[in-house]
């Protein structure tokens, strides 16, 4: 399992040789062995196969075991092994069951009878039931078959054969299915072979239109309609989530007394509590919002509340500037906090619960240093100090609290149990001494309570019903119940969700307190940051941040990583129908109309919405066309093609919203790949039925220049998918990650656009009006691309 957090641990040597030997392709084998955390569980589940090589399907679920397998139920992973090298789990489908039973069971005894039948281990399906089932899933969707013919999804009919036999064989299922659509279409017509035209969403079919029958797939399950489903009610918080690491299963399996449950019933009214708890020592990231999407989330669709509580417990590291940004995106994200509270505001409460467990024998003062505390973990020996008398440590602790022991000199450190396998129950560290003011206690306190002592107990004294936080703190689950237990107090309802990891940026709050203060960036709300700030400066709404959120769901899956174009595929989606268009050139060429004659100015219309009514003036802007116009420099070549649909010697292209223009000349200046003016005639009575149509943007009165716009192009800013993975992390920063042009042209309507308004620039992306615009000159940042520069753009 990961070190979690920002930690990171050497993954043991692995050839690239030793995975090609299970099978894997080439692509495949690189990629894990760039990837120290899945390089090291690779390496763990070849050792435990006790294999070299084997046939690629084989070697696949064993890839899957490593990637995917639930850190709570590392116990069982030999014996999936084993079913896997056997072939008695032999497909993805079977594997996938058999990691969604292993999850529920965590650490828990393996019941094998139910094991197998979850995972179909021994169900054969023939190729007579599959045929069979083939028949009656064509006859259901007959209509939608010979209506669309091999237009017809064969996916969706392909899931639902797979839904009736799950462990059926896919591919014989594929193949059965083909065989028979060309059983009953026969051969396709060139009607068949012409793709498709997508019908345009923002055009209702009309009522006495014919329905056409589609083959539908399954309706989508409960949890996808409304994802918060898997968590419980407040009233059943006596038996709670057991899904722990290194725990046997019956030590942790605590849970709230009829007493203490109907106690905080009382309190709360029954309703849902969360809490947002961000520690203020940084700006809030893109995996900030899915926190807020559960926590915020849960408590509303309950009608419940949910506090943002401050986990302020490390004054060193925390700042006002932090703690107004966070309250103000929190708003901006859409979330209302039932109340805004502080770890802080409970530090008397804290400090009294710690000393009744110095009195209950369960906490101690120790004097080891760092390294020795670390040194008698790893041995797991106990502190020469942990058996101290009482008294004793009630008195060491008091000296703690009025600052007379120095910083460093002492600690208390809860008694739990040194032998455990799991290092955050060996003995924790409650309170630390420093003498820094706090920036919102002040300087009343020079002891501070850790977060793991700290977090728990303010939990349950805000009777927290759900406590919802990143799988890496799942090992944390024991020690979290262990103080609530050891003090008598009511325990709220954990669970943990995987952490949100984006392609090609850095999601930890060091390495983004690195780029920022070392100025790697233009600080924390610089575009290319995955930063909530840095996000709306670019121009992203909150809105299109929650669809995304909603859209990769609340998993446990802790390798997955997420790329970048899936967010950008639901902030495309929304400016799509938000943003309206208009036309900027970037790299401006000048283009002399010669044909058009001198002084004179055309006001024509461009539109805002591509589906605009002619007749529909609010949803037009007005277009100068003089005898000056400019094109993007790349709309120009010297040399013409047949895919090339741009400008060239000779040939004639649709200026957008205006006419049809022909080249007629090129003007150079110094040398021959100087052009610096092209000579056109245009076609007034718009005769020329052309392919190519550039935007433009002309001189809005003879002699006087379009309007100046400052743009900002952003690419990703790292090079690699991964770069949290690489040792040289700062050394994969993309050079050309920002591009900044200084004199584009747009058109006069731009103008009057103010901080928040959003654009299409046509043929060139989604734009946002940036903070440093002033009233002499504006500047845009560009959203995104109007398509998906890695490949086809739509949720992966």
């Amino acid at each position: 399992m990961g070190t979690g957090g920002d930690g990171e641990k050497a993954a043991p040597a692995l050839p690239l040789e030793a995975l090609l030997a299970l099978g894997l392709d080439q692509r495949t084998a690189e990629n894990a062995l760039v990837n120290s955390k899945v390089t090291a569980n690779l390496a763990a589940v070849i050792a435990e196969a006790g294999i070299k090589e084997c046939d690629k399907s084989v070697g696949n679920l064993l890839y899957a075991v490593a990637t995917k397998y639930p850190t709570n139920a590392l116990v069982h992973r030999p014996v999936l092994i084993k079913y896997v090298l056997s072939t008695k789990i032999k497909n993805p489908a079977q594997l996938d069951a058999a990691l969604s039973f292993l999850t529920n069971t965590g650490p828990d005894s393996l019941d094998v009878e139910k094991f197998e039948e979850a995972c179909g281990v021994g169900v054969v399906v023939s190729i007579e039931e599959i045929k069979s089932t083939v028949t009656d899933v064509l006859e259901e969707n007959m209509e939608a078959i010979k209506e669309q013919r091999y237009h017809i999804n064969v996916g969706t009919l392909c899931g639902q054969v797979r839904k009736r036999h799950p462990w059926g064989d896919a591919k014989a299922i594929k193949e059965e299915i083909d065989k028979r659509l060309a059983e009953i279409l026969g051969p396709k017509t060139e009607a068949d072979n012409i793709k498709p035209v997508k019908k345009k969403k923002e055009k209702p079919a009309k009522v006495e239109e014919k329905k056409v029958a589609v083959a539908t797939s399954a309706p989508p399950s409960e949890e996808e309609l409304n994802p918060y489903t898997i968590f419980p009610q407040p009233e059943e918080n006596f038996k709670v989530h057991t899904e722990i690491f290194f725990s046997n299963g019956n030590i942790w399996r605590v849970h709230n007394s009829k007493e203490i449950l109907e106690k905080h019933l009382k309190a709360t009214g029954g309703k849902v509590m969360t809490r947002f708890p961000p520690e203020p020592n940084g700006y809030l990231h893109i995996g900030h919002a899915k926190a807020m999407f559960i926590d915020f989330g849960l408590a509303k669709e309950r009608n419940g509340h949910c506090y943002l509580r401050f986990d302020d417990t490390n004054p060193e590291a925390e700042k006002k500037e932090y703690i107004d940004h966070i309250q103000e995106i929190v708003h901006w994200m859409g979330w209302e906090p039932y109340k805004v509270t502080y770890t802080s505001d409970y530090f008397q409460a804290l400090y009294e619960h710690a000393v009744e467990l110095i009195r209950r024998g369960l906490a101690y003062v120790d004097h080891q240093t760092g390294d020795e505390i670390k040194e008698y973990r790893e041995k797991k020996m106990n502190s020469p100090w942990r058996d101290r008398p009482i008294e004793e440590s009630l008195k060491l602790f008091e000296d703690m609290r009025r600052g007379l022991i120095a910083e460093g000199a002492a600690t208390l450190r809860m008694k739990q149990d040194m032998q455990n396998e799991n290092k955050n129950m060996s003995d924790l560290i409650a309170y630390r001494i420093k003498f820094t003011p706090h920036p919102h206690a002040g300087d009343k306190w020079c002891i501070y309570p850790s977060y793991d002592y700290a977090h728990c107990m303010v939990d349950s004294l805000e009777n927290i019903t759900h406590s919802l936080c990143t799988l890496e703190f799942d090992i944390r689950r024991p020690s979290y119940y262990w103080l609530l237990v050891a003090l008598g107090l009511y325990q709220p309802y954990v669970w943990e969700y995987s952490r949100l990891n984006i392609s090609n940026t850095v999601m930890s709050k060091r390495k983004l307190n690195r780029l920022v203060t070392e100025k790697w960036v233009d600080g924390w709300d610089d575009p290319r940051l995955l930063t909530l700030a840095g996000l709306r400066r670019r121009g992203v709404s909150s809105t299109a941040i929650n669809s995304f959120i909603r859209g990769i769901g609340i998993t446990r899956s802790d390798n997955s990583l997420i790329r970048v174009d899936r967010l950008e595929y639901h902030i495309r989606e929304e400016l799509n129908k938000t943003a309206p268009r208009t036309m900027v050139v970037l790299r401006p060429l000048k283009v002399v109309i010669t044909n058009l004659e001198e002084g004179k100015v055309l006001d024509l219309d461009g539109k805002m919405w591509p589906d605009a009514s002619d007749t529909d003036a609010s949803s037009h802007y007005k277009v100068p066309f003089s005898r000056t116009v400019y094109i993007e420099k790349t709309d120009f070549r010297l040399k013409d093609s047949k895919d090339y649909y741009g400008l060239a010697p000779g040939k004639s292209v649709m200026l957008r919203y205006a006419f049809p223009i022909k080249c007629t000349d090129v003007i150079y200046g110094d040398n021959p790949d100087d052009i610096v003016e092209i000579r056109a005639e245009y076609d007034p009575l718009k005769t020329s039925k052309l392919k190519g149509v550039l935007h433009w943007v002309a001189e809005p009165t003879p002699g006087i220049e379009p309007l100046k716009v400052e743009v900002r192009l952003f690419e990703k800013l790292f090079m690699s998918e991964n770069p949290a993975e690489l040792e040289n992390w700062l050394g994969d920063l993309n050079p050309h990650s920002k591009e900044v042009i200084k004199d584009a042209y747009a058109v006069p309507s731009l103008a009057s656009a103010v901080l928040g308004d959003k654009f299409q620039f046509e043929r060139l992306g989604y734009f946002a009006v940036d903070t440093d615009s002033t009233p002499e000159k504006l500047v845009f940042n560009r959203t995104v691309t109007l398509r998906d520069s890695f490949g086809k753009a739509g949720p992966k």
